[in-house]
């Protein structure tokens, strides 16, 4: 059996994988760091890992998220099951049941999600009639993700062509930008770093150093953010955010606490190989306490990526969480570190669940009360994914354009790493939740060739 409602009809949220099949970086140029090539994607296919997606990836920046403890209210993260009338998250009311009630009705759901492999659990041997003990059977053995990106490999293509309407267009008194705009919102990234390596094949210059002398602000950024690699781009992110007075932890947990160990695992050695540091050094030195060890466990890249869900230690998990913090004085902070640093996204999700039972309130909820500031961010950062993927990169763009200004970084950082990924359905969730288009809100907030550009990138 499984519960009525859940999980929602979209099931799992989807996991970038990313760089996809023959996406080998020239950027930085040849010799000076190399993207390894992995087939199918990462993670590798068949071992039990999360399921292959589309190209592209990279998180967030710094601003733009809700003020201090900016999540959606309590328990009202889309996905998270709930105990009684708990506050509603936009777009809908409360769940209003507890799990086992006829479903969560009013929250937005992941995008549809076929299952493979699926059908009648294992009868136990030896139990009359079939029924068994427990009333929680696995889930199907594999599941099919169904996310889509905006943006799409380009047919046809041919990298001298577009390095040529590039160079036409940078050429001469006064830039084309509608030209190189049509250009880089219609070529996947794996396409872009071919017309960087053409254009300096036959101009014998860099495209990069030519688009920055041609252009100036957010457009630039964007263009820039365009042309970089997906691991470079987070390894480069968060080079950015440690470096010089402060630190921008919101960058470090976006990246961090929503990778897979593949992922993980490049960016870490590009991070060494790029800018000769170790990440993990530059953490220590720039975070502390319970938050530091949070970025260090993420930084191994060694999270348990079985799709299997085991709903025994799913609810060994929740009883343990919450003995170490609403159970208890005080909070046994190791306690959630270790769960949610080593248990797979779909186990968590099922570990929100059990708790929920075992709580009378959610595991959200439970962070809300017993953590604050950045600690608190990275502990719901991986819970929100886990549940609801689109729908969190749904509200940090809201958050991005909300209220006076635009947080443009946030907002092109999230445009750019989602566009081949699943831009399609975080532009679903955004309409479900703030009952207004993502072009919109883009159009309304941003201008000049930068809007018509970041247009482009989403469609209509």
């Amino acid at each position: 059996m499984s519960y009525p409602g859940y999980p929602p009809s979209g099931g799992y949220p989807a996991f970038p994988g990313y760089p996809p099949t023959g996406q080998e970086s020239v950027y930085p140029p040849a010799g000076q760091y190399s993207y390894p090539s992995v087939p199918g994607g990462y993670p590798p296919a068949g071992g039990g890992t999360y399921p292959a997606a589309p190209q592209s990836s990279g998180y967030p920046g710094a601003a733009g998220y809700p003020a201090p403890g900016g999540y959606p209210a309590p328990g009202g993260y889309p996905g998270a099951p709930q105990a009684g009338g708990m506050p509603p998250y936009p777009g809908g009311p409360g769940f209003g049941v507890p799990p086992a009630g006829p479903g969560f009705g009013g929250y937005p759901q992941p995008p549809a999600q076929s299952y493979a492999g699926g059908g009648p659990a294992q009868i136990p041997v030896g139990y009359p009639g079939g029924q068994a003990p427990s009333p929680m059977p696995g889930p199907p053995a594999a599941m099919v993700q169904c996310t889509q990106g905006t943006i799409q490999a380009a047919p046809n293509f041919d990298a001298g062509r577009d390095a040529e309407i590039l160079r036409k267009a940078m050429k001469g008194f006064g830039t084309d930008e509608q030209a190189i705009i049509n250009v880089v919102a219609n070529r996947s990234n794996d396409q872009r770093q071919k017309i960087k390596a053409a254009f300096k094949t036959m101009y014998g210059k860099d495209l990069i150093k030519d688009l920055k002398s041609e252009l100036s602000g957010n457009v630039e950024e964007l263009i820039l953010a365009l042309f970089m690699p997906s691991t470079y781009y987070d390894a480069w992110s968060l080079r950015h955010a440690m470096k010089g007075a402060g630190t921008q932890e919101r960058v470090l947990i976006e990246i961090l606490c929503t990778r897979t160990n593949q992922e993980i695992r490049e960016i870490v050695n590009c991070y060494k190989s790029e800018f000769g540091r170790d990440i993990e050094q530059d953490i220590r030195a720039d975070t502390s306490g319970h938050f530091e060890r949070l970025l260090i466990s993420m930084c191994q890249g060694n999270r348990d990526e079985n799709q299997t869900v085991d709903y025994q230690k799913a609810q060994e998990d929740a009883q343990r969480l919450y003995q170490a913090g609403e159970g208890k004085l005080g909070t046994d902070e190791s306690c959630f570190n270790m769960v949610l640093a080593s248990r797979s996204f779909p186990q968590l999700k099922a570990t929100v669940e059990a708790y929920s039972r075992i709580a009378n309130r959610d595991l959200l909820s439970s962070i809300d009360r017993e953590f604050s500031g950045n600690v608190e961010r990275g502990l719901k950062t991986i819970l929100q994914c886990a549940l609801n993927r689109p729908a969190f990169f749904a509200e940090r763009l809201y958050y991005s354009m909300k209220g006076a200004g635009t947080d443009d970084s946030t907002l092109i950082r999230i445009i750019v790493t989602r566009s081949e990924i699943d831009l399609v359905q975080i532009k679903q969730m955004f309409t479900q939740m703030y009952q207004k288009t993502l072009a919109t809100m883009i159009a309304s907030d941003t201008s000049g060739d930068y809007r018509r550009l970041l247009l482009a990138i989403v469609g209509q």
